[in-house]
């Protein structure tokens, strides 16, 4: 996990490495979700991966892009840490003021997408006699999903636009965080508590609390090094970590698939923290920085919708989907960044803006709470 031109930054130090980090994992996880176009029902049929677009270059993608989804986790804690770790013990940002941010930002885009999804599935189903890749598009799960509770409770299997079961699941995560940050405490002994307890759960909620509050232990390490006279070296020292474990794990021959997860769980909050090093940027290296960033949660959202819009228009033309082509990968992707680029800033901002206004009052000082962070 931004209204136009709101950055990530406290103060005048903006985190536009995140923002780039944000938009690669996104791309990770379109190419993961490539493959679809290769599905009959919810499996792929004569699908060969290393035939796929480009895959000598986009091989990590095609194969482990499924793990952007922890590090969108790992960015939120960190995002959330950064901005919110003094304000909300302090009571400079209510409840409802955050809960306002975080439906503002999040449930628009959400409705308009599971609508789009549901009656485009009703389309395909009366084609193919079957839905076009999450098959459990029922009432009770659509009733779910529009309370953005789709991966909490049964029932189960993914649905409707079924990338959204992330966000689901990090929406519970954001409660908790403001609950135990306002009363309980802000030590980092609680995010070791909670990075614990998720890996005791053994559940996709648990593995979420694990990477967001791994996150926020890299924002308040980022924090507690701001002004010590070391920390270009320990910038540089970590760099050279994130450079080396990449090299030391090629090298090795490990096989990442098995221990991704586990791995990531050491490398993300390191990676966080050389991404966040204070940079100067001219104004067009950050403005598009600032785009990708943006852009990240309508492409994260759109990139089904518009797959399944493709699967409709080249069944009625009575065409195989030529996705193993080149230049209809270029147009896949060209199309779903455009859109996502589009939809932020003309239905993602504007919603936003509109929602605060109508729910958020100025406080005693005459002052609008400040703005929620970006988010995937």
């Amino acid at each position: 996990m931004a209204l136009p031109h709101t950055s990530t930054s406290s103060g005048t130090h903006k985190l536009l490495g995140l923002e780039l980090l944000r938009f690669i994992a996104t791309i990770s996880v379109l190419l993961w979700h490539y493959p679809h176009f290769a599905y009959v029902a919810d499996a792929p049929v004569d699908l060969v991966r290393s035939e796929l677009p480009f895959y000598r270059v986009l091989f990590p993608f095609y194969e482990l892009g499924e793990h952007g989804v922890v590090i969108f986790w790992c960015i939120s804690g960190f995002i959330f840490f950064w901005k919110y770790s003094a304000l909300v013990p302090d009571g400079a940002v209510d409840g409802w003021t955050f809960f306002v941010n975080r439906l503002s930002r999040l449930y628009p885009l959400h409705l308009a997408t599971l609508l789009l999804v549901a009656g485009l599935q009703a389309l395909y189903v009366a084609q193919h006699g079957f839905f076009f890749v999450y098959q459990s598009n029922d009432l009770a799960h659509f009733v779910a999903q529009l309370f953005m509770a789709s991966d909490w409770l049964p029932p189960t299997g993914v649905s409707f636009n079924g990338p959204i079961w992330s966000v689901s699941i990090e929406v519970l995560v954001y409660a908790a965080f403001f609950l135990a940050l306002r009363f309980v405490t802000a030590s980092p002994l609680l995010n070791l508590a909670m990075i614990l307890a998720g890996i005791a759960s053994g559940t996709l909620v648990g593995k979420c609390f694990v990477f967001f509050y791994a996150g926020g232990l890299a924002a308040m390490a980022r924090q507690s090094v701001a002004d010590a006279p070391y920390r270009p070296k320990l910038e540089a020292l970590a760099a050279c970590a994130v450079v080396g474990i990449p090299l030391a794990l090629r090298v090795s021959g490990i096989a990442l698939a098995e221990r991704a997860a586990a791995l990531l769980l050491v490398y993300t909050p390191l990676l966080l923290f050389v991404c966040t090093t204070p940079l100067t940027l001219p104004k067009r290296v950050e403005d598009l920085l600032q785009a990708a960033g943006n852009m990240t949660y309508s492409c994260y959202l759109l990139h089904f919708p518009i797959q399944l819009m493709i699967a409709l228009a080249f069944a009625s033309w009575g065409q195989p989907i030529p996705y193993g082509s080149q230049l209809f990968w270029i147009g896949f992707m060209g199309l779903t960044l455009t859109a996502a680029y589009l939809t932020y800033a003309g239905f993602e901002a504007p919603a936003q803006r509109l929602i605060r206004r109508a729910l958020l009052r100025k406080n005693e000082a005459g002052r609008i709470a400040p703005a929620p962070l970006p988010r995937h």
